[in-house]
């Protein structure tokens, strides 16, 4: 049996929409670790729990509410906050995340100053207060050359545009896929494709560790997956963008014979 406690949150309480939603993404298992974020702004706290084998927990996060999902896979979780949300705009999150109450703040007046602006990726800090990677030092729209190493909890989205054109997580890629990570590069390209604006903003919002799964560069099951990103978003041309990756890629190149079955997706 599950102790669900229903509390719906809006700052200030009132029958209008908040200004902003928090989505986290967890599991049945890891829910003790949210945090309820420390934010300014009118906003609403989501929990989409991933309970397929229906295991007890217990969830006592205060005036937030609580979605279960009868499924696994983080983009899954990002689709129902799409869905469910009530705000104007929509962070993800996740069980390991905190936010950043000044770098949100800087986020949300540069959406409602510019409104042809439907995404922002904006900046995280690990726990020393470093930045997590190297990121874009002035505001510079996104592009299909320029996203591809975004991270699910730098994303920040206009909700009403998003549901407008009918963009969604890709469900086949992710955390908790087979194809462990690139959703969020894939959702990017594919709202860029319906039309939509967004732009690199240099704030940082949020302060996740180290490790995750975007960081295990370099082996066979990462390399793989990464390809199959790259074919998902640019097709026949995927060889083409594979090149320009490791080509700017910070990270350690993985030798020659790897880099081959890389760019060919071998």
């Amino acid at each position: 049996m599950h102790d669900h406690k229903w509390l719906w949150s809006a700052i200030p309480m009132s029958t209008e929409a908040p200004l902003l939603t928090f989505g986290f993404s967890t599991t049945s298992q890891r829910i003790k670790n949210l945090k309820r974020p420390d934010c300014s702004l009118p906003h609403e706290v989501i929990a989409f729990v991933q309970n397929p084998k229906e295991q007890s927990y217990v969830f006592d996060l205060p005036k937030s509410t609580l979605v279960e999902l009868k499924s696994s896979g983080v983009a899954k979780s990002r689709n129902a906050a799409l869905k469910h949300a009530s705000g104007k705009y929509l962070i993800f999150g996740d069980d390991d995340i905190s936010f950043l109450d000044s770098g949100i703040c800087q986020a949300i007046d540069y959406f409602e100053s510019h409104p042809e602006c439907s995404i922002i990726l904006a900046q995280t800090q690990d726990e020393t207060g470093s930045l997590r990677k190297r990121y874009e030092s002035q505001i510079t729209p996104l592009k299909l050359t320029n996203s591809a190493r975004a991270a699910t909890y730098e994303l920040l989205v206009r909700v009403d545009a998003i549901r407008e054109v009918g963009v969604a997580f890709d469900e086949e890629f992710g955390a908790g896929a087979k194809n462990f990570l690139g959703d969020e590069y894939i959702f990017i390209a594919d709202s860029l494709r319906k039309g939509l604006k967004g732009v690199h903003f240099p704030a940082v919002v949020a302060v996740h560790p180290t490790e995750s799964s975007g960081s295990r560069w370099g082996s066979d099951e990462d390399l793989a997956a990464r390809a199959k990103v790259f074919t998902r978003v640019f097709g026949w041309k995927a060889p083409i963008a594979r090149l320009g990756f490791l080509l700017r890629t910070p990270n350690k190149k993985p030798g020659l014979f790897t880099s081959l079955r890389f760019i060919f997706g071998k």
